[in-house]
């Protein structure tokens, strides 16, 4: 038992300092996303591991070190996820909101067919802005009916999972359809206007997550420029869709200091969207960062309908006055030029070619 303590403990080692390494290796970010698993896993290990030692030799300490150390690691990065932590994004003091709004987002898998069980979610929740991600032809024709609630939509349903339909009960004053990095992979842009005239914009993106074939660095370098694009705006800004990476990764950390957009999710909890078909392995992909000027009045992940995602609902109210209340995070000048680096990384080469 001790040898088998001692081998699971050393992959758990390598499992918390390998995502240190920054890499676009995937085999390499992928362990960013067992975080709070291996933080449980770990501290299994500690607890079990005396009962099998006596601590006599020098490599037992040093093993037992290194799983302490590889526990604070796993900690440091989740603790802002728990409700120990200070929240980021403040709640709304106003009794009855007159710019208040909600948005749901949800991938639908494209496999999944259960059609009546998600719109019966969206019926229940009734979202003024609505995101689905990985739609194609069949679910874009099982969905037809959302056409008579939402007066206005962008939609792009694909067959290679990476297609995008955007419904809005607001008035879409200005879109654009965009493939910022992959010419396969759509990303959507809006202006927004609320019943008071008020304008916002939202930006919608879904790329590619890390797999056995497939580096992160376009998933970055996506996510990096719509952080620029928003931080650039003049409006209040909201990003949102499945960004296949979880909250506490240093590519999302970075995103949030480039773009200056809050996590709602910060001081609150994991709101964990998938995997929903399997408990123990659960992760936060599904996000929505918005602009300091809106301020939270509720945050919730929805039932389970057949996808492996959750959706996620948020109610907000567009409160730009108060937005000096707020603490937004703040990129360090070499963060910004390590963002441009990553960026020129993935389109320098494409630039070449022109």
């Amino acid at each position: 038992m001790k040898i088998t303590l001692e081998v699971f403990g050393a992959l758990l080692i390598v499992f918390s300092l390998l995502p240190l390494v920054k890499t676009h290796y995937w085999w390499v970010r992928v362990l960013d996303f067992p975080r709070v698993q291996v933080a449980f896993f770990t501290t299994v290990t500690l607890v079990l591991y005396p009962f099998f030692t006596s601590f006599q030799t020098t490599s037992e300490i040093i093993f037992t070190l290194l799983l302490v150390l590889a526990l604070a690691i796993e900690l440091k990065h989740i603790y802002r996820f728990t409700p120990l932590s200070k929240t980021e994004a403040l709640r709304s003091k106003i009794k009855a909101p007159k710019n208040s709004f909600s948005i749901m987002v949800s991938n639908v898998r494209m496999s999944n067919r259960r059609y009546e069980k998600f719109l019966k979610i969206v019926r229940e929740n009734d979202p003024d802005i609505l995101l689905i991600n990985e739609p194609n032809q069949r679910w874009a024709k099982a969905l037809k009916d959302l056409d008579t609630t939402y007066t206005y939509s962008i939609k792009m349903p694909l067959e290679n999972t990476y297609g995008m339909m955007f419904f809005s009960k607001f008035k879409i004053v200005s879109r654009r359809i965009q493939f910022i990095v992959e010419e396969d992979i759509p990303s959507f842009y809006a202006i927004l206007e609320l019943p008071s005239g008020k304008h916002f914009d939202i930006f919608m993106v879904h790329p590619r997550p890390p797999h056995f074939d497939k580096n992160t660095d376009t998933r970055e370098a996506e996510l990096l420029q719509v952080a620029q694009l928003a931080k650039l705006t003049p409006l209040a800004t909201i990003v949102a869709g499945d960004l296949n990476d979880v909250a506490w990764s240093y590519t999302t950390n970075l995103f949030r200091k480039i773009s200056g957009l809050l996590d709602p999710r910060i001081g609150r909890g994991f709101f964990n969207t998938y995997n929903a078909l399997i408990p123990f392995f659960r992760y936060s992909l599904d996000h929505i960062f918005y602009d300091p000027a809106f301020r939270l009045i509720r945050i919730k992940r929805l039932s389970k309908f057949g996808s492996d995602h959750f959706p996620m609902f948020l109610r907000l109210n567009y409160e730009p006055l108060e937005a000096e209340e707020q603490e937004i995070p703040v990129a360090e000048p070499e963060e910004i030029e390590e963002a441009q680096e990553m960026i020129d990384k993935v389109m320098e080469p494409e630039s070449d070619n022109v």
